[in-house]
């Protein structure tokens, strides 16, 4: 499989940082913070009152006005990152066989918003009031199949849930398929919209949710002793994955090579990590051996680094493990701290960031990182973005259930 190169020609973003490719790029190499406090509902009696949610989206650029009606918002960020990415890659769809082109995009919740609302239609109107396009609406595949309806994507189409780590593990499943030859092109990522009154009330009810409502901005901070919890955001990361020589002869512009997947499970608890991220370190070695590098090649890890006690710790232990020695000259961010935990989107607009800091020269930072943890000891690249080249990036995504996903993504 490995005779079939993969590489990203195209990027998509809706996020907290913004909907421009650019922009988003510079916000995130200054620190710029997507965390505020809540103000698409009444969220005074919650434990967290905080969140990224998604600015400088303009809808109507992208879906007319009737679908809209028929979509949840986690399906309107998928369907225009998905259009951003597109004319980003530069692939014209008349000139490609619609067979061979495949879209994988995954959501760790799917269309709350919905389900949400429709409750509440029915409890208070009856069932006859619910919308017909209710189960459409809400069913987490259905981003994969509006992106492909808009499109016109004939070849596989399926969406990969696995909580937190959805869009990383789409991305790894459109490399296999490209591999494969089964498909020339895939349309891969994730999104998320789970900013809504049951989705924030879910997640305190764990307390997994930092509650440090009154400095929003301050509130993510990955690896930094006082941490509390992970910041939810809203938004959609997507890339256009084509094998390299197809690429190559349509005179595409590239960002990077896709060359490593590795997927794992800990079969240890339902929301912690396994004890050392035993299951993370596994995944990152094996993505480091599909691509056919060696740990000391790793430049730049962008952390899963959600800012929680337990996973921050972990993920640390983990990439000790996986890097040996080398770890300790590694650079590490968690770009959570800016945009905070798009949950399954995570592993889509990471990677997309990944795929910026190989072609840019640049690593964006850690923010907030301003007390030392001594369980995590790495270099988190603190507060401020360095300009160097680097040529191999690992990017960590890791969900409830014990799902962990690596990727590791090189220069071309």
């Amino acid at each position: 499989m490995q005779t079939r190169r993969v590489v990203v020609t195209g990027m998509g973003v809706v996020s907290p940082l913004g909907c421009d490719l650019e922009i988003f790029w510079k916000r995130l190499c200054t620190g710029y913070s997507g965390i505020r406090r809540i103000t698409s509902f009444d969220a005074s009696k919650m434990a967290t009152q905080i969140a990224a949610p998604v600015i400088e989206f303009d809808i109507d650029k992208f879906i007319p006005k009737k679908e809209q009606r028929r979509m949840d918002p986690f399906c309107h960020y998928a369907v225009a990152a998905a259009k951003l990415a597109m004319i980003d890659s530069g692939l014209v769809m008349a000139n490609e066989d619609p067979h061979r082109m495949g879209c994988l995009v995954g959501s760790g919740i799917g269309g709350i918003a919905v389900f949400e609302d429709q409750h509440t239609v029915l409890t208070t109107r009856g069932p006859d009031r619910c919308s017909p396009f209710m189960i459409p609406m809400m069913i987490v595949n259905m981003a994969s199949g509006m992106i492909a309806i808009d499109l016109g994507l004939k070849g596989p189409n399926f969406c990969v849930v696995s909580a937190c780590a959805s869009g990383a593990h789409s991305l790894g499943e459109g490399l296999r398929l490209i591999q494969r030859g089964e498909c020339d092109a895939v349309v891969a990522g994730g999104t998320e919209a789970a900013i809504t009154p049951i989705g924030i009330a879910g997640f305190s009810a764990m307390r997994a949710m930092s509650t440090r409502n009154d400095a929003p901005e301050k509130a993510s901070r990955p690896f930094d002793a006082n941490r509390d919890g992970f910041v939810m955001g809203d938004g959609s990361g997507i890339v256009v994955l084509e094998e390299y020589e197809h690429a190559r002869k349509r005179g595409a512009r590239i960002y990077c090579e896709l060359a490593g997947y590795g997927a794992t499970c800990d079969a240890s608890h339902i929301t912690a990590p396994a004890p050392g991220g035993e299951g993370a370190a596994r995944a990152m070695g094996k993505a480091i051996a599909d691509a056919g590098v060696t740990p000391e090649s790793i430049d730049y890890v962008n952390a899963h680094g959600t800012s929680t006690p337990l996973n921050d710790k972990n993920e640390t232990a983990a990439i000790k493990t996986a890097l040996g020695a080398h770890s300790k000259k590694v650079m590490v961010s968690s770009t959570k701290s800016m945009t905070g935990h798009l949950l399954g989107a995570a592993g889509g607009i990471e990677s997309v960031i990944c795929g910026l800091a190989l072609s840019r020269g640049v690593i964006p930072p850690t923010m907030n990182y301003e007390t030392p943890d001594p369980d995590c000891d790495l270099d988190y690249v603190p507060n401020q973005a360095r300009e160097v080249r680097i040529k191999t990036c690992l990017n960590n995504s890791l969900g409830f259930g014990g799902h962990n996903c690596a990727l590791v993504l090189k220069a071309v």
